[in-house]
């Protein structure tokens, strides 16, 4: 499952969350983004129930977009424990991705 993480939900979504986050900071007009859409689809149904997967619109949330330093999109960060641990710029693979994740987040 997706979640829309939103400046109302993100300290209780992300901070506060018990088991490690996936953010995709994304805009609707992005090219790049909308070809990670799936990709981050993927990853959400691939590691439910281990890993929280979500999108944060920069548009709609530009105060957290500015409170991560969010230059470029998509811009997408793993945080465990409330803490940012990895930012990833640009369009990566899937692979690339899992890799990255199953390092930080210590799942597989």
């Amino acid at each position: 499952m997706e979640y829309k993480f939103t400046s109302g939900n993100f300290e209780e979504e992300v901070l506060a969350s018990d088991i490690p986050v996936f953010v995709d900071f994304y805009a609707d007009w992005c090219g790049p983004c909308k070809m990670m859409a799936p990709v981050v689809e993927k990853l959400a149904e691939k590691y439910d129930g281990k890993l929280k997967v979500g999108k944060c619109n920069v548009d709609e949330e530009n105060e957290l977009a500015g409170r991560y330093r969010v230059m470029s999109i998509p811009t997408m960060m793993i945080f465990v424990n409330g803490e940012a641990r990895e930012t990833i710029v640009g369009a990566v693979s899937q692979t690339e991705l899992e890799n990255i994740i199953e390092k930080n987040a210590k799942i597989s």
